[in-house]
């Protein structure tokens, strides 16, 4: 009785003393609300002073030809118009034909060769004598680029290089004492600390923004893990850099998760850390070598994981191995676990990607595998990876071949090497899936080895019988996926051909 008797006393006095601090007049020194919240919300009016000059405008252009018609004053206000506002140029009206064959023609246009707006970008300077770091789609197909500062001082910029796979791209302007950015360490950000973007959202110069890290290392599918904010990011921002309180540069904006094209609440950044090593390859070499060892991998689900005793789904599940490819000869297998790395764990299959692209070509490494439930260490040595330029190449060279078929579907034959892993006599890789073929479910990688009662020998003879199918009823494919195969039917939307 009496601990509770003590405990009402003391309860009471601070409920008392609470009241008293709530029912203060301001006027006798009490906090203001506006006061409390100065005290908790950041001030970023110091740290824009601070970084806001090194933060660049990036504009581009290409060359187009162009049908030039005579002067037209009201012609040349529209093109003025969309310039300014919409940043490209107005369509041309085609000028009006002769009425009849009394009228004469008018003279014939002639094609002459302008530069015309192509985008607008964000950038900022990392070093005095005029480096500049952007996003690789800011710059990519561009014929000319300029920079402009915050003192409106104007650079034309030459392209020192790009890296698509990590969207980071390095440009040179001539100038000295530049102001630059101080780079900071992605790898020591935290969720929920405040962050900044300045950049030109829709080509609004010098725009700040502010948030907060959402999360770090987020895995989007790309060659390198982001960071994801809640910092307002809208088209335009690309390029531009994402920074801490300490006005240091903790990542390039470059990616927003949109419906609408406009913010949504979640963008991405990449993490400064990775951008500067792309950024010093690109400076001395203006391309980035990586490593590869051949293999196409998935992730480990809990399933497989159970099934094999793993503790904990962990590792890259190898799908296939390229033949003639590091791996292969090094004794990876279709079904193999890959758990580690030179001795780092893989705990997710985007980890592999990334640490053997880090590695240099012609490096001695060890993969760590589990096969039949036994773990065993196999000795590979790193290719190189092609660069983006001859990959670029090559998918331009195959793209007027890419046509999909009445069925939605391009597949390519199989090799003969493909053909000895899958143990088939024939078949078509698929490589990509629209229209029916994806609404069935059929996904690149899968084989077809049947169309109807007819064995499939070649994408050829595939794509032959595929023109003669009756749109009126479904074709039967026998598709191949992993070690299982079954019927799939799916309905040709185009009208046969002869």
């Amino acid at each position: 009785m009496k601990t509770l008797q003590m405990f009402n006393r003391k309860l009471s006095a601070a409920v008392f003393a609470t009241a008293a601090v709530l029912f203060v007049p301001f006027g006798l020194g009490a906090a203001t609300p506006s006061d409390a919240q100065a005290a908790v919300l950041p001030d970023f009016t110091d740290l824009v002073d601070k970084v806001g000059p090194a933060v660049v405008n990036i504009r581009t252009t290409e060359r187009q030809k162009q049908m030039q018609p005579g002067t037209n004053s009201e012609d040349e206000e529209m093109q003025e118009f969309f310039r300014r506002f919409f940043g490209q140029p107005a369509p041309r009206q085609q000028p009006p034909q002769p009425r009849n064959r009394r009228q004469a023609p008018l003279p014939p246009q002639q094609q002459e060769e302008q530069q015309v707006p192509r985008g607008v970008g964000s950038g900022f300077i990392i070093s005095g004598d005029g480096y500049v770091l952007t996003n690789a789609h800011v710059v990519e197909g561009a014929d000319e680029v300029f920079v402009t500062l915050t003192d409106k001082r104007e650079f034309k910029a030459k392209i020192i290089g790009s890296d698509r796979r990590t969207d980071v791209a390095l440009v040179k302007i001539e100038g000295t004492d530049l102001p630059r950015l101080t780079m900071g360490d992605s790898g020591k950000l935290r969720v929920g600390e405040w962050v900044i973007a300045i950049g030109s959202p829709f080509g609004l110069e010098s725009t700040v923004t502010a948030g907060i890290v959402s999360a770090n290392q987020r895995d989007t599918g790309d060659y390198l893990p982001l960071i994801q904010t809640d910092v307002a990011v809208n088209p335009g921002n690309s390029g531009g850099p994402l920074i801490n309180m300490r006005g240091e540069v903790v990542g390039i904006n470059s990616q927003i998760y949109s419906r609408s094209g406009g913010y949504m609440g979640i963008s991405f950044a990449v993490p400064i850390g990775e951008a500067m090593r792309v950024a010093d390859q690109l400076k001395t070499a203006g391309r980035v070598v990586r490593g590869r060892i051949g293999v196409q991998i998935g992730e480990v689900t809990k399933e497989v994981a159970e099934s094999l005793g793993l503790p904990r789904a962990q590792g890259a599940l190898v799908g296939r191995v390229e033949p003639g490819s590091p791996a292969e000869k090094a004794g990876v297998e279709a079904g193999d676990i890959i758990t580690a790395f030179n001795g780092q764990t893989i705990e997710k299959s985007g980890d592999l990607p990334r640490l053997v692209g880090n590695t240099k070509p012609g490096s001695k490494s060890v993969l760590t595998v589990l096969r039949k439930s036994q773990k065993r260490d196999l000795s590979v040595v790193v290719a190189e990876m092609e660069s983006d330029q001859i990959a670029r190449k090559k998918e331009e060279k195959q793209k007027p071949d890419q046509v999909a078929n009445a069925l939605g579907l391009v597949v390519s034959t199989l090799t003969d090497a493909q053909k000895q892993e899958l143990r088939l006599e024939g078949g078509v890789l698929v490589e990509q899936v629209d229209g029916p073929a994806a609404q069935v479910g059929l996904q690149p990688g899968d084989v077809i080895v049947r169309l109807n009662n007819t064995d499939i020998r070649d994408a050829k003879q595939f794509n032959a019988l595929v023109v003669k199918l009756d749109t009126k009823r479904n074709a039967l494919l026998l598709v191949r996926r992993g070690d299982s195969s079954q019927f799939v039917p799916v309905r040709p939307t185009q009208p046969a051909q002869p």
